[in-house]
């Protein structure tokens, strides 16, 4: 009972009226017909669908048995979006997820980040992680060597988002990836990441919004700094990165 609670609660909340139309207007800029896309963490697949319907080619990666089955009810028709229920990690294998029957939105690999998020941030004070399930691992660079390099990478992967990127040799032109107040390191991990693959600028979204909170793109140690000294006030958002030799606009355009 309580994970048909959880996923409906999912359902109000990511395909709500007006919802898509909102995520369009704020992937348009990083993704245009006949991209690919990796939509990470795809949990009921609003960001593959709207992915999907500014006309790129999505591959969309959700673990958990459940939301697999119902992604695989929204989306699963188009041709355009290819599922798989995988977790994305370092290295390819199998591992253990943490899921959360009530809330399968902060499911998670990251053992460290889930035993220290609860006591930093209230937004989890009332999580629980019930049970587990053991699901395969892949890495992005399997999967590019499988698809091809992305032009837009979405990660949502509660507090996994750095070990996603380990297994990353590749730049790619965009991407983004959560941040989690209480679990702020992750964030900056992921910066520190990326800056060892080409010279990427940032920009941020609090929560469920799609509106970027700055009107100028940030170099790497300006959004390690405001992470460190602003982002603690917000609950959560993500983070976006775009090589700066594109300049706001397609690298291969």
């Amino acid at each position: 009972m309580r994970e048909w609670w959880g996923l409906a609660r999912s359902l109000v909340i990511y395909w709500r009226p007006g919802r898509q139309r909102g995520l369009r207007r704020l992937y348009r800029p990083f993704i245009r017909p006949g991209d690919l896309a990796f939509d990470v963490g795809a949990h009921l697949g609003d960001r593959a669908v709207a992915f999907r319907s500014l006309g790129a080619r999505v591959v969309a990666l959700e673990p958990q048995r459940r939301l697999f089955s119902l992604l695989g009810r929204i989306a699963g028709r188009d041709a355009g979006i290819m599922l798989r229920r995988e977790a994305v990690g370092a290295a390819p294998g199998r591992a253990e997820l943490a899921v959360s029957s009530r809330t399968p939105t902060v499911s998670t690999l990251a053992r460290a980040w889930r035993e220290g998020v609860a006591d930093r941030n209230p937004g989890f004070s009332r999580v629980r992680w019930d049970r587990t399930e053991e699901v395969a691992v892949t890495t992005l660079d399997r999967l590019i060597g499988e698809f091809g390099v992305p032009r837009f990478v979405k990660l949502d992967v509660e507090g996994h988002e750095a070990e996603a990127l380990a297994g990353l040799t590749v730049p790619v032109e965009s991407l983004s990836f959560e941040f989690v107040s209480g679990g702020l390191e992750v964030a900056g991990a992921c910066i520190r990441r990326l800056g060892g693959l080409a010279d990427y600028e940032y920009n941020a979204v609090e929560g469920e919004s799609r509106t970027f909170l700055f009107e100028a793109w940030k170099e790497p140690d300006a959004m390690i700094r405001w992470l460190e000294r602003a982002a603690p006030r917000l609950s959560s958002g993500d983070i976006y990165a775009r090589r700066r030799e594109c300049a706001g606009r397609p690298c291969g355009a």
